[in-house]
Parts: structure tokens; sequence; C-alpha cells
């Protein structure tokens, strides 16, 4: 059992805490709102910190789910940042989606200080960080990512590591990727189902068994024909997961038609008053246009 620190209580960053806290570890937890901490603490055990520093202190691994670049450097970096308070071997392992560039700066001043840092950003939502069955994606030397493993465990299905820092990272996106045109497809395969006179619900029941199965279509179309989108994951956090794929990709040259249509209509759910709905919501999108 290892000495671990937690950065991030937020929906995912909770519950997956509470896993390793649950799996025997020692658990010191940081969240900026200091009430979540102490509520998190009093729900399983473990310690709060009122700083990154002050929770990284004699940590083993540093884990991290925080909300974007800026903030995954504010816990990382200065004088209060938990780098300054990880000792030499220490791992950080970032769950947090963000860039391949900030993960790679971050990577360089770990190193310098002696200190691994891992990308592992995640999926699986909200429902898979508290069944601790999320999927895994990994960057980063072999050594410290062999070390994190069996941590990373006690909240996921599978973890692998793709490659050098970043890796995990630029995995992530093709998983953003990926999720965007299928959300899309499924708008539109119920959108079109509706305006034919069909059962939504029957009609999917038929296709989800075939080849137009999928994640979304099996966890996500009774909620979207019911017109509920107030949960999952929110739309104001795709479209910075997608900023973050186009922007990698102008720099790769790929090309990314798909995923840059739709980002565009994610915008028009936020401008729905939709940016904190669950990114379903593309099929309320079709519903307001008609």
């Amino acid at each position: 059992m290892a000495k671990l620190a937690f950065l991030g209580l937020g929906v995912m960053g909770y519950p997956m805490a509470g896993h390793l806290q649950k799996a025997g570890h020692d658990v010191t937890v940081y969240n900026r709102t200091e009430s979540k901490a102490r509520k998190w603490v009093a729900e399983y055990g473990g310690a709060a910190a009122s700083t990154p520093r002050e929770a990284a202190k004699g940590a083993d691994f540093v884990m991290s789910c925080v909300g974007n670049d800026d903030d995954l450097r504010s816990v990382c970096l200065g004088d209060e940042g938990a780098f300054a308070g990880m000792s030499n071997g220490a791992v950080f392992v970032d769950h947090t989606t963000v860039s391949a560039r900030v993960t790679r700066e971050l990577y360089a001043a770990a190193d310098a200080r002696q200190i691994s840092f891992v990308d592992a950003p995640i999926s699986g939502g909200q429902a898979g960080a508290e069944n601790g069955v999320l999927s895994v994606m990994c960057g980063g030397d072999e050594g410290a990512y062999a070390r994190a493993e069996p941590i990373i465990g006690s909240y996921s299905k599978i973890c692998r590591r793709l490659g050098d820092s970043g890796a995990g990272q630029m995995t992530k996106m093709c998983n953003q990727i990926a999720i965007a045109g299928l959300v899309q497809g499924l708008s539109e395969a119920l959108h079109f189902a509706e305006k034919s006179g069909l059962d939504g619900r029957k009609v999917v029941e038929v296709i989800s068994q075939g080849a137009a199965g999928s994640w979304q279509m099996a966890n996500r179309y009774e909620t979207m024909l019911d017109d509920h989108f107030e949960h999952g994951f929110a739309v104001d956090w795709m479209r910075k997961d997608l900023g973050i794929c186009l922007d990698t990709a102008d720099e790769n040259g790929a090309s990314l038609p798909v995923t840059a249509l739709v980002d565009q209509f994610y915008k028009d759910v936020q401008k729905l008053g939709g940016g904190r709905w669950d990114t379903s919501s593309l099929f309320k999108r079709l519903r307001a246009i008609g």
C-alpha cells in the first residue's frame, strides 16, 4: 500500500480518490473548494490538505484530475504546487484531459526535479469513475508507468502505455474525435426516426444489435428521447477537448472535417443555454431547428 495524494475532487476525481482509499492506500486530498475535500474525508477517511504542496509532501504518487491546462499548471508549479512538495523518485500521474504541449512541459519540469510524470487521461464518464471501470491511456517513461499501473488499477478496467510523454493525451484526442462523430450520428438517426413516425426505442432495440451499436447508443438513447440532458459529460468540457484536438490537427496536419463541424454544432447547443448539458444534447439541437 502506498502514500498517495489526489488533487481535484470533481465528478471524476471524487470517486477515483475514494477507490484508492478503499483499496487501503493512505490518501491525502486537495481541492480548490476546501468544503469538497472535507466532505470527501468525512465519507472515505484519509486526510485533506490546504495546498497541493502540502498534499504531495511524502507521497509516493500524486494523482491529479483538474479542469484544463492552466488548472494543471497551477497545481503542479510554484511555491505551493505539488512538485515543490514531492520527493525525488516520486511519480505524478495526471488524469486531466489537457494538451500534449502542457504535458511535455510539465514532464520536463518534473524531470528537472527528479520526479516522474505520467500523462494518463481517462474515458468512461462519471459512471465509469464511480464503478471503478475507467479506460486509462498513458504516456511517459516505461519505469514510471510500471510503478503507477497497479495504483491506477484501483479505478480502471484497462490501462495501457501508448508511448512517451504526451502519447496518452494524443490517444485521448482520438477518443474524443471518435465520440463526436458517434453522438452526431446517433442524434441524426433518432431525429430521422421521429420525423418518419417511428418509435425511437423500438428502432434502437433492433439497430443496436447490429453494426450500428455503440456505447453511446446503449447508454444515451433513452435520455435523448426523454429530452433529459442534466447529467453526464458537459458540452463546455467537450468543446474544450475538441478545441485541443483541432489545434493539434493544425500542428500535425491531420484532417478533421467532421470533428470541426460537430464542434460548431456544440457551439449551437451552448447558445441554447446547454453548456452544462450532456454531450448527447446534439439531439436537442436537431429538435430545436426542426
